[in-house]
Parts: C-alpha cells; structure tokens; sequence
C-alpha cells in the first residue's frame, strides 16, 4: 500500500485532530506539537504544506463546530443549481468532471462483463484506492481509519462479478486527476437509479461549500426520502470526486462517512483553507 508525502501528512493532521479535541479551543501550536511529539518549526511546515494555512488557522477548520459554522455560512441550495439535471451553470465540476451511468441492467449484474483496474495512490487523505473501468474512475475509497483490506474488500463487493486487476501504474494520469488537480476526471457512475439521482446531485455542491440530506431529498424530487438519500450518500463509491462529505444534517452534525468521519473533517477543513486562500488570491488581484 503507498505511503507517501501526503499520507505521511495526513496522519499528523489526524493526530492534531484528536489532540485538538482532547484540549478544547485555544490549544496553542507549541502546546499541539508537543501533544503530538514534534517541533513547532515542524508541525507548521506539515500543515503550511498540506493545508496552505497555518497550524493556528487550521484548528478552527477541524474543530467539532465547524459544520455548524459551514452551515451558517457556506450553504448550498441545489434547487438553484437544477440539480438532477444538472445543466447549465450548476455544473461547477464540469471543469475537470465527466461522467456517464452504467444501465440498470448493467448494475443489476453486478459489474459482470467488466474488467476493473485497481491500485494503491499517496493523498491528502492518506493512502487511497482508485479503481477504474474502461470508461473512468469508479471507485475511490480511504484506507487511513479503516485499514487497507476492508477498504479493498468493500469496494471489490460492491460489483462482486466484475474481474478486478492489480494495476496502479496505468491509474497514474487518474490518480494527478483526483488529487493532483491536473487533467479531467471521468467517472463512470454504477449504481442503482435511485443512486446515481443521489451522486448526480452531490455532484452540484461546490467546493468548501456544504449542503443537507434533506436538501438532496428535495433537490431530486423524493422531499420525503431523507432516510433513503443518507444511505444513498453512504453508498457513494468515488469518494472525493463525487463529494458526499458535502452533505450534513440540518442540526449541524456530521452525519456519517463511510471511511470514518476523521477524514470528512480532514476533507472540509481541506477545502475551507482552499476557499480561504483562493478569497485571499482573488482580493489580491482586485486590487492590483
């Protein structure tokens, strides 16, 4: 399994996340590198490297209330976006995102006919597995909270007659897609209809924005099917790319994650410094 930079990186995120809520707010970068055994020179390297952002900053995005706070100011209403459809400028990942649906029938015979490509890649999020079809990237799945075997069988269960191949080499352009922020991404989405309705329209919140279940639920029209679109977000299994650590409970909660919620914190607190520093970039440039 890779462990690389990233991944390395991401564990000492995952450590000052725990440390971070062992302590309460107002923890300060001597008193958190020292929790987690590192130099402050150290810890704000890691973090100015992974996050863009220093140690100091970056514990206001990973701590407990910063969904509510997300909520408060970074909602989405995807009944703006056109949601289900999808077009026009609701489209946000166009940019660098295409997809196209496996059939009904095609899902039904769980993935049979289909040879997958699977492998290993280094990530922000620790090591990731990216699985991929002859026509894109259908899976991707974090091994840093749930061990690299269980994430290789939950994601191989997922179309248990399709013919799977260790092959990482041949995923590299698609790994620089996903986390590298070089090329476009093609997805090919297998799921069921009611599924694929549900990850179409993740796919409409933009990055370091957050919506709710019950705004997926009435964005696809099944206002009713909350219960039903939680466990569709559940089953999402191109992590990241289809962005269902986007999706939150109207109280503020997390909700859940299928690859333990350390990495959906890592992941918003990720894309609020992105946000961040891209509002820094553009009022930099406004006033060139």
């Amino acid at each position: 399994m890779v462990r690389g930079e990233m991944s390395y990186h991401y564990q000492v995120v995952a450590r000052a996340l725990d440390e971070i809520d062992a302590a309460g707010p107002g923890l300060s970068l001597e008193d958190l590198a020292a929790r987690i055994g590192m130099s402050p020179a150290h810890v704000q390297r890691v973090f100015s490297k992974w996050a863009g952002v220093s140690p100091k900053r970056y514990q206001q995005y990973l701590a407990l209330d910063h969904a509510r706070r997300l909520l408060r100011d970074r909602f989405t209403t995807l009944a703006t976006a056109d949601a289900v459809g999808l077009s026009g400028s609701g489209r946000l990942h166009d940019l660098f995102l295409t997809w196209e649906a496996m059939s009904p029938g095609d899902y039904a015979s769980g993935g049979a006919g289909l040879t997958i490509r699977w492998g290993w890649v280094d990530s922000p999020f620790g090591p990731a597995l990216i699985m991929a079809t002859g026509r894109g990237i259908c899976g991707i799945g974090f091994a840093a909270e749930c061990g690299a075997e269980p994430t290789l069988a939950d994601l191989r269960s997922r179309w248990p007659m399709a013919r799977y191949v260790e092959d990482p080499v041949s995923l590299r352009a698609e790994a620089e897609a996903a986390f590298g922020g070089t090329g476009a991404a093609r997805l090919h989405l297998i799921g069921a209809p009611f599924q694929i309705k549900v990850w179409e329209a993740l796919l409409a919140i933009p990055s370091g924005h957050v919506t709710t279940y019950s705004e997926i639920a009435t964005a696809i029209g099944s206002p009713r099917a909350v219960r039903a679109v939680g466990t569709a977000v559940g089953r999402n299994p191109i992590s990241w790319l289809i962005p269902c650590h986007r999706a939150l409970r109207k109280s503020g909660g997390l909700g859940g994650y299928h690859w333990g919620l350390p990495v959906k914190r890592a992941m918003l607190a990720w894309e609020s410094a992105e946000a961040e520093a891209a509002g820094k970039t553009g009022a930099e440039a406004a006033s060139a």
